[in-house]
């Protein structure tokens, strides 16, 4: 069966099942998030990950979706080769590298598996060789592993820090190596809180404000209202046609609406908003 080409760059939902409970992996779809991650690492005992390639393999033999991707184990353990070649399935649209940390581990990645790399940025070193991942060949888009790097570097998230301020500067790390290699925005780390979807929305909503275009979720239930986050809304639009009217009427110069001047940054912002409307059938 003839599938289209997984966009990465352009997905805003990211969801994880785990790699043993295959079964999940349709529900996982029927949710309409964008792509779907089928999980090696976190989710999977060791003892069970052979198990788990060999479930997937034969879930992929029988099915056929493009958002299926793979989140491989990290370079250096013992599961990692291995994990590669099962991603050379062509059902497997891309890889998620956890604790990407260099060109090389991004390279190896796309040269063994045949497929384009999201790189979780999880640890110090990671962090500090920001430029290179994002740099290498095959890297696809920067994912924020939040909470590994919490731990390595000592943050402490809680509910005394609910905008978790603590993060930032991290976050900007990762926007700003985005830009510089020419990718797409990065993708944000994930909303635990399961149950709480208007803390859901304030965090999809403030990851957009940061500079994010998509986000790690963990269960079904999150994908539409992260997507939301990450979507032009009718305000948006119309607010951006009204600007692209009055731009064109004033032949590029600055004009007024609703008594705020409009230059060249906020016509360009209407330009983006209005491309992404098109681009998802707004």
């Amino acid at each position: 069966m003839a599938t289209r080409q997984l966009n990465l760059g352009r997905a805003r939902t990211f969801l994880f099942v785990p790699a043993n409970r295959p079964e999940r992996i349709g529900k996982a779809l029927a949710s309409g998030a964008d792509v779907i991650i089928v999980d090696f690492e976190d989710a999977v005992a060791p003892a069970e990950k052979p198990a788990a390639r060999l479930a997937l393999l034969a879930w992929l033999d029988a099915n056929r979706d493009e958002r299926v991707t793979v989140r491989v184990n990290a370079a250096g353990t013992q599961w990692h080769e291995e994990d590669l070649q099962t991603c050379r399935h062509p059902g497997v649209a891309g890889v998620m590298l956890p604790k990407a940390e260099s060109a090389e581990q991004v390279e190896h990645v796309h040269d063994t598996s045949g497929k384009p790399v999201l790189c979780i940025v999880e640890t110090a070193l990671g962090i500090d060789a920001l430029a290179q991942v994002a740099e290498a060949p095959g890297c696809a888009r920067l994912t924020f592993g939040k909470l590994d790097l919490a731990v390595e570097l000592d943050l402490i998230p809680d509910e005394s820090d609910p905008d978790e301020l603590v993060f930032l500067p991290w976050r900007a790390l990762l926007v700003l190596a985005s830009q510089r290699a020419g990718l797409p925005a990065p993708v944000d780390g994930v909303f635990t809180a399961i149950g709480d979807a208007a803390g859901l929305a304030r965090y999809a909503r403030r990851a957009r404000q940061h500079g994010f275009s998509g986000q790690l979720l963990i269960h079904p239930s999150q994908v539409t209202t992260a997507a939301a986050a990450f979507t032009p809304s009718a305000v948006d639009i119309a607010w951006a046609q009204s600007v692209s009217r009055l731009a064109q009427a004033a032949g590029g110069g600055v004009v007024v609406l609703d008594g705020r001047m409009i230059d060249a940054p906020v016509m360009a912002r209407a330009q983006r908003i209005l491309a992404l409307a098109v681009e998802f059938g707004l």
